[in-house]
């Protein structure tokens, strides 16, 4: 059962972030919460930020441009992560808008954020996303192309700071989690952002350093139509 505000909500979730590092013998704060408000109108993401939340994710641009500045202007030092597959023509409007940019999975988009970075100045932080269950509907760059994909990106400077991953739905996580945390040793990145609602202290013990929560905060997402 969600509890029934947003400051339970937010304490429950860090509770059970802290006890699953705790197992894992790493500190709580070792973990960023990004609290996945897409879909959600500015109503229903002031309370988080009222409980002092300040971290949070997006899946489109265009959803996040008609809503966070104005929330920005509202409430100091909030950081936002796009988590949602980027077309690269979107490249200058997410290096303006985002901190944090968790879908860079193709050489076409290193390139175009590479060009928007040198042009705005701004250096958000850069994700690769894999896909890690090499599923062919699902977005991210094959486990077997990340070096490339990595060297590519080192070489035009952008700031890579870690992987991103989604495992396939309906099976047990864990060893797709521990697979993305042997490709950040191997590729010498540091972040890890894996594990959502239903599945992000199991990510929190092997190693997650994001775990990107919507459900579990904001209830259910609104239906189809109500977000037209």
């Amino acid at each position: 059962m969600i509890p029934d505000t947003a400051q339970a909500r937010l304490d429950a979730i860090q509770d059970r972030i802290a006890r699953a590092a705790t197992l894992a013998d790493r500190k709580p704060e070792s973990v960023t919460l990004i609290a996945v408000s897409k879909t959600h109108d500015a109503d229903a993401i002031r309370p988080l930020l009222d409980a002092g939340h300040r971290v949070f994710g997006e899946n489109r641009v265009q959803e996040a441009a008609g809503k966070w500045p104005a929330l920005r202007e509202e409430y100091p030092g909030i950081a936002l992560h796009l988590i949602g597959q980027l077309q690269s023509n979107k490249a200058d409007e997410a290096v303006a808008l985002f901190d944090a940019i968790h879908s860079v999975d193709r050489p076409s988009l290193v390139t175009a954020l590479a060009k928007a970075i040198d042009r705005s100045g701004r250096r958000p932080d850069c994700l690769i996303q894999v896909n890690i269950g090499d599923e062919a509907q699902k977005g991210g760059c094959p486990v077997a192309d990340l070096p490339a994909l990595l060297a590519q990106a080192r070489a035009a400077t952008l700031p890579i700071a870690g992987l991103m991953c989604i495992p396939p739905q309906g099976v047990e996580p864990a060893p797709y989690f521990a697979l993305l945390a042997k490709l950040s040793r191997d590729h010498d990145v540091a972040e890890l952002s894996m594990g959502m609602s239903g599945d992000f202290e199991t990510a929190v013990t092997i190693g997650a350093t994001q775990v990107r929560i919507g459900t579990a905060l904001f209830g259910e997402r609104p239906p189809l139509e109500a977000q037209a």
